[in-house]
């Protein structure tokens, strides 16, 4: 795994080691982590949240096949800009394999004004006049500042799960290598952060937070449109800004921020494979009847 960054470096999965124990995965050179099956004694072997990622892709089928005497099954969602095909997903992942959600990527090699919204670059006006964008290094004050503001959010959008993230797991996540972090700085100090990962020439949108004067001073625009352009100025082809939200949410808010800044779609591929027949089946006999939900035994009751 020499050179690997961001999501295809062991290092993310070990910043979610309290959701799971991390699986190497030799060939292909990720990472998936094994999590124990509710009133069983089995277990199961699930993608990095949000994305998994790896180093070669033709290598990944091989590791999964290794893991059938460990593990019931196992599942993740890929990276949209993984060097792979849905055909070579399909051969990894036989039981699941298909076009989860659409992600955001814009293509740098363009100028910004060439494809950004209107309407964002009216909000990048104003949002560099209200803050000041800093470049921080990944220390313990940045991770305090990012920690406060991401509280915000978890209150604000009633965040839970994996995606909650502690400030043991974001310590470790500031250091992965191939982090980047862009700051809005008013009067008052730091109202709003994002948090992205730079590998193999994408600069990956991984998380953002503002608090209140973040968001009335349209700070995330003044962010955006800056991280932007010093990716670009620095070589950078790629940025993946993610998906909306849900599955279905072409009017939310957070659908129409990153499709203001996207030039195209990349599709992210949800992937499963049964390794354990038998124990899949006994597992999921308890699992709503006509569940589409991998693996069924997890399906919400």
């Amino acid at each position: 795994m020499n050179g690997a960054a961001g999501y295809a470096c062991r290092a993310y999965a070990e910043s979610l080691a309290e959701f799971g124990d991390v699986i190497d995965l030799p060939n292909c050179g990720g990472a998936l982590l094994g999590q124990s099956i509710a009133n069983a004694t089995d277990h199961d072997a699930v993608g990095p949240y949000p994305l998994f990622a790896c180093r070669d892709w033709s290598g990944l089928g091989a590791d999964l096949e290794s893991l059938a005497d460990r593990f019931v099954c196992a599942y993740a969602v890929t990276d949209p800009f993984g060097e792979t095909s849905s055909d070579e997903l399909a051969r990894a992942f036989p039981d699941l394999c298909y076009a989860y959600k659409q992600h955001y990527a814009a293509d740098l090699s363009r100028p910004l004004d060439s494809f950004v919204d209107s309407h964002h670059r009216r909000n990048i006006r104003k949002g560099l006049k209200n803050v000041e964008i800093q470049r921080l290094f990944a220390c313990w004050p940045t991770i305090a500042a990012w920690q406060s503001l991401y509280d915000c959010l978890i209150e604000r959008h009633d965040i839970r799960g994996i995606a909650r993230f502690s400030t043991t797991s974001f310590a470790k996540q500031f250091a992965v290598p191939g982090f980047d972090c862009f700051a809005a700085v008013d009067a008052e100090g730091i109202c709003g952060m994002t948090l992205w990962y730079v590998d193999r020439g994408v600069a990956y949108y991984h998380l953002g937070a503002y608090n209140e004067r973040g968001y009335g001073q349209a700070a995330a625009y003044a962010i955006f449109s800056t991280a932007l352009q010093r990716f670009a100025e620095e070589g950078i082809r790629w940025a993946a800004l993610g998906a909306g939200a849900g599955t279905t949410a072409a009017d939310s808010g957070v659908t129409r921020f990153k499709q203001g800044w996207s030039t195209e779609t990349r599709p992210a591929y949800l992937c499963g494979r049964i390794l354990q027949p038998e124990t899949y089946q006994r597992l999921s006999v308890a699992a709503p009847t006509g569940t589409t939900f991998f693996p069924a035994y997890r399906a919400p009751r």
